[in-house]
């Protein structure tokens, strides 16, 4: 079996698992929606340039208007949504906390596909993985964690940008069987910016960030939006999200290391406990242990 989408998985492991440490710097200089607005304007004008350079104009305005509205609508679920969260959250919570929390979008995607595949049931080991995963959740969030009550609060907004994950992830699945990946990639991005603007307008920076938290959101614009975008497309339309999950498994250790060796975040046994129960629980619940002998529904975050 080929192995040609192990590259484009370390890279995107690479890439999103660095998305984390820079929210968490330019959180210091933005408001969530405002960083996110910023993110997402640069991200599009990469996107729809390039896409017009490879396709032509004609034709690149011919395949999102083919998309229509539910490229948009991806665009919404699967960035304004969660990203806005995610930068929410790692306000009171570590970056490496963000990403172990992330995790959990391949479970909520088995839950969410049983409205869609009512055949593919959930019992026995794969139900006992998402209950697993879930106690990770509980453990991860912890009674009191060193944020307090906060820490708990920007836990689960981003297990609720998981789920807007597991959304969007299972409608581009459908998308871009049929459709250029390029174009719903860029079609994504410019939905999201649209509906993002007035709030990012509303919550611009009173004074000029510095160079760190400035350079973060070019960072997060260009590397963990653009290209991560086009890399996860194409592994999507051509390797399928099984392989395309398998960025999952990599994403918390990577968001951790960037986060301990760069930024000085602590690493607790609560935080490890929770990575090993959530991810635990996405490779039983996914039924990823047979990776080779089914295909199962799932999707990958990006942060």
């Amino acid at each position: 079996m080929s192995r040609s989408y192990a590259p484009y998985i370390g890279a995107l492991a690479l890439l999103w698992g660095a998305s984390y440490m820079f929210i968490k710097v330019a959180d210091r200089g933005f408001a969530p929606a405002a960083m996110i607005m910023f993110r997402l304007i640069i991200a599009s004008v990469l996107l729809s340039t390039a896409f017009v350079a490879q396709r032509g104009l004609r034709r690149a305005v011919a395949d999102l208007r083919g998309l229509g509205w539910q490229g948009f609508g991806v665009g919404i679920a699967n960035g304004a949504i969660p990203f806005t969260l995610i930068a929410w959250g790692e306000k009171h919570i570590d970056s490496g906390v963000a990403a172990i929390a992330n995790a959990t979008v391949p479970i909520f995607v088995i839950l969410l596909a049983l409205r869609w595949q009512p055949s593919e049931a959930v019992r026995g080991v794969r139900l006992g993985g998402i209950l697993l995963g879930l106690v990770g959740v509980g453990v991860l969030a912890g009674l009191h964690p060193s944020g307090g009550w906060w820490g708990v609060a920007g836990t689960l907004a981003v297990v609720i940008a998981s789920l807007s994950y597991a959304v969007g992830g299972l409608w581009g699945q459908r998308l871009v069987s049929d459709a250029n990946g390029f174009a719903l990639a860029t079609a994504a991005m410019l939905g999201a910016t649209a509906v993002l603007i007035p709030f990012g307008l509303a919550q611009l920076p009173s004074h000029v960030p510095g160079w760190k938290e400035t350079g973060s959101v070019l960072a997060l614009a260009v590397l963990g939006t653009a290209v991560a975008q086009i890399l996860l497309f194409r592994v999507l339309r051509s390797d399928g999200a099984t392989r395309l999950s398998l960025v999952t498994y990599l994403l918390p250790a990577t968001a951790l290391v960037y986060g301990v060796t760069l930024l000085g975040e602590s690493l607790t046994v609560e935080e490890l406990i929770g990575m090993v129960l959530i991810l635990g629980g996405v490779a039983l619940g996914s039924g990823a242990v047979r990776f080779f002998r089914r295909e199962p529904a799932a999707a990958t975050p990006a942060p």
